[in-house]
């Protein structure tokens, strides 16, 4: 008996030891990814707070950092990923959804940009000459639509809990863009 209590509270000693470990492994991480948030090496940063998640991934500040630092890199699929993963743990923290809002009109941004599109000679016989009418391709418009109308959803709900918050016309501007931009292209 008194042998069987030992090797419980062994197992147990290493279980905690290995908890603390692992606590000051992704504190370490995390302090290390800020570091190169600071100097903009997104990448880096993004590497550290992966890291991170491997060895603990109930920390809704770690899903929220590494969304960041993917939109600094640009990487707006891996911010989208990671800020909807922190919204599972922890709903009420409403920077997840303004974060989530700017990954999703960055990400349609570029789509657009990068879109195919069908080019459509149009006679102008008024002027005469013909003009090249540009639209981008149904099924990229569509995808590029509905993250539009995610980022709206998102934005709003932050505004609605964050009423105060001092990029409040800033928000607002990205909501007024993203529903023109909608208006403009669910036409054609």
């Amino acid at each position: 008996m008194k042998k069987a209590l030992l090797i419980v509270s062994i197992l147990f000693a290493a279980v905690i030891s290995t908890a603390c470990i692992n606590n000051i492994a992704v504190q370490e991480l995390n302090n290390k990814a800020a570091e190169f948030m600071q100097k903009g090496d997104y990448e880096s940063a993004m590497n550290r707070l992966q890291a991170s998640l491997d060895l603990d991934n109930t920390m809704y500040e770690t899903y929220y950092n590494l969304g960041v630092a993917a939109i600094g890199a640009n990487k707006y699929d891996i911010a989208i990923g990671a800020l909807e993963d922190g919204i599972k743990i922890n709903p009420d923290y409403y920077d997840f959804y303004y974060s989530l809002g700017v990954a999703q009109i960055g990400f349609a941004d570029d789509m657009y940009e990068k879109a195919e599109v069908e080019e459509t000679a149009v006679a102008d016989t008024e002027k005469d000459s013909v003009e090249i009418k540009r639209d981008v391709v149904k099924l990229d418009k569509e995808s590029i639509i509905d993250l539009k109308l995610s980022a709206i959803k998102n934005l709003k709900i932050y505004l609605e809990h964050v009423p105060d918050t001092k990029d409040r016309e800033a928000v607002e501007e990205m909501i007024k863009q993203s529903e023109e931009f909608i208006e403009q292209n669910s036409k054609k």
